[in-house]
């Protein structure tokens, strides 16, 4: 029982949402054309689950940061970021 490890300090940090475009229509015979910037796409999210068949925490003692993927920033043509 020299492996069980019952006490882990975690540390989690959700993605930073994406940045908006601020980009205006442009075409050749429209005078003003207005706005049609995208918006940024949503940050990724950090989940837990019980798993019932692991008996240690030996597996997150060596992985203890986890930070989840940011948005991609919005385009021209309302183009919305990937999450």
């Amino acid at each position: 029982m020299g492996n069980f490890v019952d006490h882990v300090k975690i540390t989690c940090k959700a993605g930073n949402g994406g940045n908006g475009s601020m980009s205006f229509h442009r075409e050749k015979f429209v005078l003003n054309g207005g706005p049609d910037g995208g918006d940024g796409g949503n940050g990724g999210n950090v989940c837990f689950y019980a798993d019932l068949n692991m008996h240690t925490l030996l597996d997150f003692r060596f992985k203890s940061k986890y930070t989840a993927e940011n948005g991609v920033d919005g385009a021209a043509g309302n183009c919305t970021g990937k999450r």
